[in-house]
């Protein structure tokens, strides 16, 4: 008679059934996600700034606040890239996609005076791939570079059941600091003039409705490959990964350097819902069309629906990412100082006593006495 296997440990007799499951059987590597570990922390570290006091790999990150602040308040904000991420999964192109996360979280914060201090991001994937990840963290290291903010850590998970092969999410969350007595709030009837800074594209938002128009119920590659609109001199897929423009430098400077009273991101809900958030009791805003360029892309957008001048004005940017309210006198400087920051910038409109609304009206060209004044597309 032939003698039973012990178990190694408890010596018992071994099971002669399935082997046992693992989690790794149940659709989660391990060993990837250590790997993916190991490659992003170099990209993390070359962002922190003096304030950062520990490394990667602790259960948390531990910041300092920036010296020489009498009242430091902290001002924090979460965000993802909405369904861009389809975009860059359906072209295997995941370089820039973290620069959008970035940019989303730290132009919030910015709005309210708040230099953004660091910064947490969350990766989510069906099957962890360590290139994927590390590209993906590149990116988020390069819009914390130009913020300047600290990647201080985030979440690395692999989620089989909840996202197919090759699916990624990403989300990100911001930490900024501002002395209590600068925190900016909304503003009052006081006149004063907006200042848009312009956005190359779409950024962020209306991707599931640009998505729908564009590229129809499926994301098909030889579509993504064709030219993004009659013409154009870059493909679909080039345009819609256009990567976010990150304005949250330019308005500091315009926030120490040019009174700016208050600033608006303008993302999900247009021009007209994120400017009334700038807007205390007793002041409305006029933001006037034809005083900016709009980018080719909205153009295409709108007539391929086609899509209404209502919708297209609540749902994307159409070429202005972020509005910054100015005394009159220093208009001209700020659209000055927001160019010598990179960003092509414009008198939009104004803020005068009203009752609290944004109008959106048109006008062939912007009133008389700017030097900034831009002809009607």
């Amino acid at each position: 008679m032939t003698a039973e296997a012990e178990h190694p440990r408890t010596g018992e007799p071994a099971s002669s059934g399935p082997a046992p499951l693992t989690y790794e059987a149940a659709g989660v590597n391990i060993a990837a996600g250590d790997e993916a570990v190991r490659r992003l922390a170099p990209h993390a570290r070359n962002t922190f700034r003096p304030e950062v006091l520990n490394d990667i790999g602790a259960f948390g990150a531990v910041t300092a606040v920036p010296p020489g602040m009498d009242e430091p308040v902290l001002v924090s904000a979460n965000d993802g890239a909405g369904t861009k991420p389809l975009i860059a999964a359906a072209l295997g192109r995941w370089d820039t996609i973290g620069i959008d996360v970035v940019a989303m979280c730290v132009d919030d914060i910015v709005t309210l005076g708040a230099e953004p201090l660091l910064f947490h991001d969350q990766i989510t994937a069906g099957r962890l791939d360590p290139d994927v990840v590390e590209t993906i963290v590149s990116g988020l290291a390069a819009g914390c570079r130009t913020a300047g903010c600290a990647l201080v850590g985030g979440e690395l998970a692999e989620h089989p059941d909840a996202l197919a092969p090759g699916e990624v999410d990403i989300a990100g969350f911001a930490v900024g600091v501002v002395e209590r007595a600068r925190l900016r709030t909304p503003v009052g009837s006081e006149p004063l003039v907006l200042v848009g800074l312009a956005s190359g594209g779409l950024r962020c938002n209306g991707y599931s409705l640009a998505r729908r128009v564009l590229c129809g119920s499926s994301l098909d590659a030889e579509q993504l490959a064709a030219p993004a609109w009659p013409g154009a001199d870059r493909t679909l897929g080039d345009e819609l990964l256009r990567p976010s423009v990150i304005y949250a430098p330019a308005v500091l400077s315009l926030f120490s350097e040019c009174d700016a009273r208050a600033a608006a991101h303008i993302t999900g809900g247009g021009l007209a819902a994120n400017v009334a958030r700038m807007l205390g009791p007793g002041a409305e805003a006029v933001v006037r069309r034809g005083t900016w360029p709009v980018p080719a892309i909205f153009d295409h957008i709108a007539s391929s629906g086609p899509v209404a001048p209502s919708e297209m004005d609540r749902v994307f940017n159409l070429g202005i990412g972020m509005v910054v309210a100015v005394p009159p006198a220093y208009a001209d400087s700020a659209i000055d100082i927001a160019g010598a920051a990179g960003h092509d910038a414009f008198q939009i409109g104004e803020i005068r006593p009203g009752n609290g609304e944004v109008q959106i009206i048109d006008s062939d060209q912007y009133p008389a006495g700017s030097a900034h004044a831009q002809e009607r597309r």
